[in-house]
Parts: structure tokens; sequence; C-alpha cells
């Protein structure tokens, strides 16, 4: 019997995906887009405005926007664990006005990525945007354009192949994130376990077959976002 058991878990452990795993990979995939997709229209604007001549407090905004690529993920997650728990400013807000909960939530998850994605969409849109002719721009403020109606017919698809490939590095960062996400959103099985949580876990318990398995996936998922992410920039700087 006891032969039997040890038989039955290696070759659990030897097969394929299994099940749970396929969770935590779905699970990264749908919360990394959406993370992705949150911080899009703020991250345009930032780096639209950044992109702009100099201003007053610009120094400080670009700042600001660098320090989650800076800092060590794990003090950006006690950060945001101060500021989205219940007794934080923002968190305990939520709780009393909405009895919404940020910390230990699939919330967490999605705020932990987008946040520390959010400077490589930033750098990668603003370096699109400067690379737009601003001869363009204002010739289309002299025919009568407005700032709104620039930024969506000239500025917005010219710098659309940098934008696509800081919306790819930034999803291949919210993939990989792991810091902060364990501290906001801690590692709870089917509920906030992202692959990187799922692959430490494994590691930790001794599975070693899991580990390489979701290793393998993650390098996969990965691999494609920042492959396309340098093919777009390099075809826009080709043309």
């Amino acid at each position: 019997m006891g032969r039997r058991l040890v038989l039955t878990t290696r070759s659990a452990e030897d097969s394929p995906v299994q099940p749970d795993e396929w969770q935590a990979v779905r699970f990264t995939l749908v919360a990394c887009a959406g993370s992705t997709l949150l911080i899009l229209p703020f991250g345009l604007g930032v780096a639209w405005l950044l992109a702009r001549p100099r201003w007053f407090g610009k120094s400080v905004v670009e700042t600001i926007v660098t320090l989650p690529l800076v800092m060590p993920p794990v003090a950006t997650g006690l950060i945001l664990l101060k500021l989205l728990g219940r007794r934080g400013s923002l968190g305990g807000w939520l709780h009393r006005v909405f009895h919404l909960d940020i910390v230990f939530t699939w919330r967490a998850v999605v705020i932990a990525a987008a946040v520390m994605s959010f400077p490589l969409l930033v750098r990668a849109a603003r370096v699109g945007f400067q690379e737009v002719n601003r001869r363009y721009e204002q010739m289309a403020r002299t025919l009568g354009a407005g700032e709104w109606r620039v930024f969506w017919t000239i500025s917005l698809p010219l710098a659309g192949r940098a934008i696509c490939g800081g919306v790819l590095l930034a999803f291949a960062r919210a993939v990989g994130e792991f810091g902060a996400t364990i501290l906001l959103a801690g590692n709870i099985p089917g509920e906030t376990q992202t692959l990187s949580l799922r692959i430490y876990e494994a590691v930790q318990l001794g599975h070693d077959a899991t580990a390489y398995r979701l290793l393998l996936v993650c390098v996969v998922i990965a691999f494609g976002a920042v492959f396309s992410a340098e093919w777009l920039l390099r075809k826009r700087e080709a043309r």
C-alpha cells in the first residue's frame, strides 16, 4: 500500500501541468492583462506630458514614475500595504464607504502588477511621443484642430508601435512580479496565487518537477511578450 502511494505521488509529480497549475497560469494571464489595461490610459497621459517641453515639476513626476524600477519590490509592496490596508488612508476609506477590501484579494494582485509595470509602459510610450514630428502636430493646429484631436489623429497613431511595445513589456513585467504581490496579496491558492508564487511554493515544498514545468511556461510567456515588443520597436526604427 505504501509503495503504491509513493508511485502514485511520483506519477502525479512527473505528469504534465496539473489543473491547479493551469489555474495559476490562467489567473496570472487574466490578472496581468487586467493590470495592463488599467494602467494604459494613465500611462499614455503621463508619457505624453513627459514628452512635452520643460514644465514645472516635470523632474519630480519623472522621479516618482521611475521609483518602482529602482526600489526593491518588497518595499513597494510595503508602501501599498500601508496605503491599501483597512487601517490605511485609501484602503480604510474604500472599506468604510464601499465595503471593498483590497489586501489579500485578486484586486491586490492586479494593483501590485500595475504599479510595478507602470514605469515600463510610460518609458516606452514617452519615447514614441518624443519621436513624433512636431511639424505634423503644428500643421494640424494651424488647420484648426484642438489638442485632443491632435493627440488622437496625429500623436497617438505615429507613436503607436512604441506604445504597443510598451504594453507588451508592461505585461511581461506583470507576469514576473513577485515581491510586491506576495506582500500585498499573499499566496492564497485559487485566489491570489500567481505563476511566480506557485513556482516559489513548489520550490519551498521540494516539488522540483512542478517548479520546472511552471518555469518553462513563464519563460515562454515572457519570451513571447519581450520578443514581440522588440520586434515592434525595431520595425519602427527601420521605418
